[in-house]
């Protein structure tokens, strides 16, 4: 199941990227948010934990950070969940949502050698 997510995660994140530049940046939010979700699923489904509420993604992440000391984790987690509430109220910048793109990335990024 861990891969599943994992596949999901690339897909939403080029989705997002594609979209992003289309400049529907609130659909690229919901896409970019999804490619972070997925990536905590996958390393909480590798852990045994659950995660299959928004709030257990975000626990997850705060076991992570007590697990491995790095405070990233918890700031790469809130800024892709910033995209998530940009959704829902589309209040970013093209900019703003550029940067988290790189965000998103950098999370996926760090989630994925945690389960290496």
């Amino acid at each position: 199941m861990s891969e599943r997510y994992w596949q999901l995660s690339a897909k939403y994140l080029a989705e997002g990227k594609a979209l992003f530049e289309k400049g529907d940046l609130q659909q690229a939010s919901e896409k970019l948010w999804g490619a972070a979700a997925q990536a905590i699923k996958a390393v909480a489904e590798a852990k045994g934990w659950p995660h299959y509420k928004h709030r257990e993604l975000v626990e997850a992440v705060s076991k992570l950070f007590k697990e491995t000391k790095d405070v990233e984790l918890l700031r790469l987690r809130d800024s892709a969940e910033a995209l998530h509430s940009n959704f829902y109220e589309g209040f970013m910048s093209s900019e703003e949502v550029q940067l988290r793109i790189a965000d998103v990335e950098r999370l996926v990024e760090k989630l994925r050698k945690l389960i290496a």
